[in-house]
């Protein structure tokens, strides 16, 4: 069952497109506090957001790139602001499609149901990395690890993905810096250092302690084992 995530201040669209899913079997949450959206998000989790552009404190622009920093989960923006540069700007963004207001239910369905299918349906066994018993989400955007959960920024995910990949060898600080920045010669290198020290700090909060070792001179190691 798939999870959906509505933020919609209209309550009469929220509570008519959380009707229609539910009855295709959708499992759905509409938004109520939208001062703190991402705070919903995180504790929801997701696997599509229906957003919409004019809502109250912050706009969907503002949550579609807030969503971004952690997730990489599809995000379809709902708006009667359908100018041209409203949905170029929704997609520049990181909006993955765009329905004007009034929609047909059936016509968001369908483009509901492709842009799911596309997203998880084939890429089902290719986004799930493992490490003995900790699990690394890359569509989710989140690392888990003895049923503890923690959500993880871009730059996060990329640093453990790029970890998981070589596992128990020792990637070096350049190869690294070149899987997160894909020109890093203006990269000061103590941003990889900053970047890795928040990492280090934030895994310890679901016990994975010296999960990534320093290997002066060389690198880092990603390693349960104490070395």
């Amino acid at each position: 069952m798939y999870k959906l995530l509505i933020v919609e201040d209209d309550l009469i669209i929220a509570q008519g497109l959380q009707k229609h899913f539910e009855k295709y079997h959708y499992e759905v949450s509409c938004v109520e506090n939208f001062e703190n959206v991402l705070d919903d998000f995180i504790q929801y989790k997701p696997d599509l957001v229906l957003l919409d552009i004019h809502l109250p404190f912050f706009d969907g622009y503002y949550w579609c790139q807030e969503i971004r920093k952690i997730s990489q989960v599809p995000i379809v923006f709902i708006s009667s602001a359908n100018e041209n540069m409203n949905i170029v700007l929704a997609m520049n963004m990181g909006g993955d499609d765009f329905i004007n207001k009034p929609f047909d239910l059936q016509v968001v369905q369908a483009k509901i149901q492709a842009l799911l299918r596309r997203t998880y349906s084939f890429s089902k066994e290719f986004h799930l990395l493992s490490y003995q018993d900790v699990y690394l989400d890359l569509l989710q955007g989140k690392i888990t690890y003895h049923q503890k959960e923690l959500v993880l920024t871009k730059n996060e995910l990329k640093i453990l993905e790029f970890m998981f990949e070589h596992a128990e060898v020792i990637v070096s600080r350049v190869d690294l810096m070149d899987h997160l920045w894909d020109d890093h010669q203006f990269i000061d290198d103590n941003t990889l250092s900053v970047n890795m020290n928040r990492l280090r700090k934030k895994l310890e909060d679901i016990g994975l302690f010296n999960f990534i070792h320093t290997k002066k001179g060389l690198g880092y190691l990603l390693c349960l084992e104490n070395i």
